[in-house]
């Protein structure tokens, strides 16, 4: 029976990672086009192939336009791609990590942890690693409250669940705390950037953070990637694991540090934004089943494509504004989390 329903979900993944790849693309060129400033599907796709060094016909003619485009829209439809990406990767590892379809960055106070080691770095006017520092801080933030979420959750050699959800409770309640303690106590400017933190948001991304969200994100999904056949093993059970060569506390130590840098990089500059490390692999693995390779890809590339398209939606939904990113993820992914509760209330906590 599990090889026959293994079987047709394996066949699924090629038209469903094309169909989402398609998806991906019209949302980049959507994205990249609808603004103030209105800019047509072939100019984009034109000012792509000039920068790519091919001549186009469709590029456009006026540089404010091609200003636009490499300077605005470009580095905010690909900080949205990584940052949606990152954070499904991210979900998907600690789901993994902890055996429960319930582990979320932001749910378990991974995204906030991270969040307030950023904000730390903000208000105190740390610049020790550069251009870094920021996601530096948020990575050890995100590393320290997911430390202490592994830690509390562990009982017996067991992940209690009960116990994961009240200390991610516990660790946002914190954070929201030290965010509050920073915005008293940090200027006008830093003030700005922490509540930036706490809704999320696109708005001024920059090519020099793309690029550092980029670097520290493939790396990360690489070691995700590579421990893949190790978590599948891990699902068998911690014993099974361990007498078939896996040695589990190292691979979930190693993999809380993956999730941290995942989370930290992803946040460092766009803010908290909650529930896409839930709702993308969650999704992933009811239509392509629980092998973690080609679910941490799937993952990557749902992620990215949700967060393509709520980014569209937060500058284009009410005109002349742009809504928090976080906020529309949360509408989405609140009642889905709540939904999934009572799912695996029904299946005594089975996986989909």
């Amino acid at each position: 029976m599990t090889v026959r329903r293994r079987a047709p979900r394996r066949a699924r993944a090629v038209p469903v990672l094309a169909t989402c790849g398609v998806v991906l693309l019209v949302g980049i060129v959507l994205s990249a086009g609808l603004g103030q400033l209105a800019i047509g599907p072939l100019e984009v796709v034109g000012a792509v192939l000039r920068g790519a060094g091919v001549s186009s016909p469709w590029a456009p003619s006026d540089p404010l336009r091609e200003l636009t485009l490499w300077q605005i829209r470009f580095p905010r439809v690909v900080m949205s791609m990584l940052v949606g990406g990152l954070l499904a990767v991210a979900g998907a590892v600690m789901q993994a990590i902890f055996g429960n379809p319930l582990a979320e960055p932001g749910v378990v106070g991974v995204s906030s942890g991270a969040a307030l080691g950023a904000a730390a770095s903000i208000t105190l006017g740390i610049a020790a690693f550069g251009g870094w520092t920021t996601a530096v801080f948020a990575f050890v933030g995100g590393l320290v409250a997911t430390l202490i979420v592994y830690g509390s959750a562990r009982t017996r050699g067991r992940t209690e669940v009960v116990t994961l959800l009240l200390t991610g409770i516990a660790v946002n309640a914190f954070a929201g705390a030290g965010l509050a303690l920073f915005m008293f106590a940090g200027t006008s400017a830093s003030r700005e950037q922490i509540v930036f933190w706490q809704l999320g948001s696109m708005n001024g991304s920059r090519w020099d953070e793309v690029m550092i969200v980029a670097v520290v994100g493939a790396a990360a999904t690489a070691v995700a990637v590579r421990l893949a056949p190790r978590y599948d093993l891990l699902a068998l059970g911690e014993r099974t694991a361990a007498h078939l060569g896996v040695r589990v506390e190292a691979l979930r130590i190693v993999s809380v540090v993956v999730v941290a840098l995942l989370t930290g990089v992803a946040v460092a500059f766009v803010g908290v934004i909650a529930f896409v490390g839930l709702v993308v692999p969650h999704l992933v693995r009811m239509v392509l089943g629980p092998a973690h390779r080609l679910l941490i890809s799937a993952s990557l590339l749902g992620g990215a494509t949700l967060m393509v398209y709520a980014d569209l939606l937060a500058r284009t939904v009410v005109a002349s504004a742009d809504l928090p990113i976080g906020l529309l993820t949360s509408l989405v992914g609140g009642p889905f989390f709540f939904w999934l509760i009572l799912r695996n209330r029904r299946r005594a906590g089975g996986w989909a």
